[in-house]
């Protein structure tokens, strides 16, 4: 068996607005009807694979459980990270609770937000990599690359080496991301790859790498694992030993220095989607080379990407060239493609002036679903919530506003004070100020409803638990 290890954090900058940090771009449906998150998870499923073991934040727990309950998958363990320190910690912390189990266990360590449409020549490419991994390699997987590519990290081949062959091959060094001219040189020359970030080793392997090439990090991640609590099936690592680790990629700390390193070629079509350009080539440009959203047109336009990301709102671009217009409700991008790699510029601009759109997303995902504001005044706020089937708010009351809620789908079980009842669509009911009240979704199909809140405080603090099946304070 390959055990699936989905890396699944990241501050979601270079796709904003639709990727934020609350919301980052593995989780958004930037190609078809599935996330990035969803398809990477789907792609190293099926025979041969065990349950993917994914590590995440504590913001994207419930996200990733609902997405992957989406696509009728579930996870054999998710690993909570207190916070973000880059790949090595976390790979580190897999390894070792994968080690805990099966010694030998191979790891496909993976972002979850790349795009392979292959899957089927992906799942032959870690076949024919697992034999040098179960014999102690740690094998990386490198992209052929189709242009001079300035925003990747590369992969120089031994001089013996033979990328056609569908087989590892000997790795020389590892390349940080070029300058443009560096980039056409290396292409021209075929002894380079893309580097994925894609790795296939035993846990075994990878934890002897880690205590010969960065052993003060084998002591901090055992520590935070040893640990860890349990918590609704999530496994949160202790955030004390996890905060005094670096923040350093496992290409720094480990696979710039080890010996036993091959690289598999990988010759199918693959993308980190790195930026919005990425999303326009990824997208398939028609022939006037635009890409447009269902809810976009272009009029005179050549090379341009429009997207609108809100039910009901139109974006129209007239005698564009080479822009990106990216709509959502709270936030607008508009960039030259050439660009694009700036856009990271812009949010860190935004959280200077205390913007809350450079990292909130929208649409607030909760464990028992979401909620977006529809509108907001001194004394009042509409939002719509959509709670899922069998899920259910916290028992609950509040100091400075009451709310009216509006069911307009599905069937709603509504406690206040000791009355429950049940409300159903076109149905309402009032929930006082100080009132103890909870909403539970009964039912097979989601409840939607408008909550109407009147007060002079409106934040998500005023809010007093007394009973929640999510553990929250």
């Amino acid at each position: 068996m390959i055990y699936p290890v989905l890396l699944c954090g990241g501050s979601g900058t270079r796709l904003w607005p639709l990727s934020r940090k609350s919301f980052p771009k593995q989780f958004a449906r930037l190609m078809g009807e599935e996330s990035l998150f969803q398809a990477s998870a789907r792609r190293l499923s099926g025979a041969g694979f065990a349950a993917p073991l994914v590590v995440t934040g504590d913001l994207f727990r419930f996200i990733v459980t609902e997405q992957l309950a989406a696509v009728e998958l579930a996870a054999q363990a998710i690993l909570i990270e207190p916070e973000g320190r880059n790949t090595a910690p976390a790979i580190l912390a897999a390894a070792l609770h994968l080690e805990q189990r099966d010694p030998e266990a191979l790891m496909l360590v993976a972002p979850s937000d790349h795009v392979i449409r292959d899957a089927d020549a992906f799942r032959a490419a870690v076949a024919a990599a697992a034999e040098r991994a179960r014999a102690g390699d740690l094998v990386t997987f490198g992209i052929a690359p189709t242009r001079p590519e300035t925003g990747y990290g590369y992969l120089e081949l031994a001089a013996d080496a033979d990328p056609a062959t569908a087989s590892p091959q000997a790795l020389a060094r590892f390349i940080e991301k070029p300058d443009a001219s560096r980039a056409a040189t290396m292409v021209a020359g075929r002894r380079y790859l893309w580097n994925a970030g894609i790795f296939l080793f035993t846990a075994a392997t990878i934890r002897r790498a880690y205590e010969t090439y960065a052993p003060g990090l084998v002591s901090g991640v055992a520590a935070a694992l040893e640990q860890a609590v349990s918590d609704l099936g999530f496994i949160r690592l202790a955030s004390g030993p996890w905060s005094d680790l670096p923040d350093i990629s496992i290409d720094y700390a480990i696979m710039e220095k080890a010996s036993n390193l091959a690289v598999m070629p990988y010759r199918g079509h693959w993308s980190d989607l790195g930026d919005w350009d990425a999303v326009w080539q990824e997208a398939g440009p028609d022939a006037a080379g635009n890409v447009c959203s269902d809810t976009a047109t272009a009029i005179d336009c050549r090379d341009t990407l429009l997207r609108s990301e809100t039910e009901g709102q139109e974006i129209v671009g007239i005698g564009l060239s080479d822009i990106i217009a990216v709509a959502m409700g709270d936030a607008v991008l508009v960039a030259h493609k050439s660009q694009a790699q700036r856009v990271k510029e812009a949010v860190a601009a935004l959280k200077a002036k205390g913007v809350k759109q450079a990292l909130d997303f929208p649409r607030d995902h909760r464990p028992w679903g979401w909620y977006e504001c529809l509108a907001l005044a001194p004394r009042f706020q509409v939002k719509r919530i959509v709670v899922l089937p069998g899920a259910s708010l916290s028992l609950q009351s509040h100091y400075h506003r009451s709310e009216h809620w509006i069911v307009v789908e599905g069937t709603a079980k509504v406690t206040i004070g000791e009355e429950v009842s049940l409300v159903t669509e076109n149905q309402s009911v009032y929930v006082p100020l100080g009132a103890v009240h909870r909403m539970e979704n009964p039912g097979k199909l989601p409840v939607v409803l408008i909550e109407v809140q009147t007060g002079g405080y409106l934040g998500e603090d005023d809010i007093i638990r007394y009973e929640d099946r999510y553990a929250r304070g």
